[in-house]
């Protein structure tokens, strides 16, 4: 096989699956480690991947990278739906308390559901614009909108005014989205300012619910804001894998799969 069939297979697999090992490649195409890491150095000179240890990432799977609020939308909006509608069984039939909703694409879908789920003698809590718009139409006797620096990509406020108004509070049961979650990094995301804020809500938090599609599982992003530990449930669309499995086990994180 010639290298650039090599590197077209290695373009292919990575729009697949997003990661691939040198050892793995090595074993595929029946060359030698020194001859794969040569086509990935090819391939991430013209911009086609990102070298990591051992291997390779998709471009779109680099630690920094973090697609626009309309992009992300727009991105397995029916896992995120049946995701929502499973993260909700949490609240139990006339849930009376406090909650906290985080930013995000999945949190949305889940924001959507809960205005029109929730009555009287509920108190909702959220920093992120497009949570609080869509919480406003609900029946809910409380919705407060936490201020400060509104970050454009997600539309959600961060910095020290936020964490510090995050910070004074207890809610009942905060819903956290992610844009990774690992074996070893744990929970994470791109942005170091957006990192603060989830770390804060997740420590404040009495019960943290994390509601991350499938694509997040096994990923690690620049800043990891949580260990598998801090959290108290996983909702997704898919079974994680044996080793990400393992360590949601050891961290006593219940896993649902919607």
């Amino acid at each position: 096989m010639y290298a650039t069939e090599r590197q077209n297979h290695i373009e292919q697999l990575l729009g697949d699956i997003g990661r691939v090992s040198v050892v793995d490649l090595s074993q595929r195409f029946d060359v030698t480690t020194e001859t794969v890491r040569r086509d990935l150095d090819m391939l991430e000179r013209s911009g086609s991947l990102r070298r990591v240890h051992g291997g390779a990432v998709a471009l779109e799977r680099a630690s920094t990278n973090e697609p626009s609020l309309d992009e992300r939308l727009t991105r397995h909006s029916g896992a995120k739906s049946a995701i929502a509608r499973r993260a909700l069984e949490a609240l139990g039939d006339g849930f009376q308390g406090s909650i906290f909703v985080d930013a995000g694409t999945t949190t949305a879908a889940l924001a959507s559901r809960l205005a029109a789920t929730l009555g009287p003698g509920t108190d909702v809590v959220t920093h992120a614009l497009p949570i609080a718009t869509a919480l406003a139409a609900g029946p809910q006797s409380s919705l407060t909108l936490i201020g400060g620096r509104v970050r454009g990509l997600t539309a959600a406020a961060v910095g020290a005014e936020t964490v510090h108004a995050i910070g004074t509070l207890r809610p009942d049961i905060a819903f956290v989205g992610a844009n990774g979650i690992s074996a070893e990094f744990g929970v994470s995301t791109p942005d170091p300012d957006e990192a603060a804020v989830k770390t804060a809500i997740v420590r404040q938090a009495r019960r943290v619910i994390v509601v991350a599609d499938a694509d997040k599982l096994g990923r690690e992003l620049l800043v990891s804001f949580a260990r598998l530990s801090d959290i108290d449930v996983l909702v997704t669309d898919a079974a994680p894998d044996a080793v990400l499995a393992a360590a949601l086990s050891d961290a006593e994180v219940e896993v649902w799969v919607a």
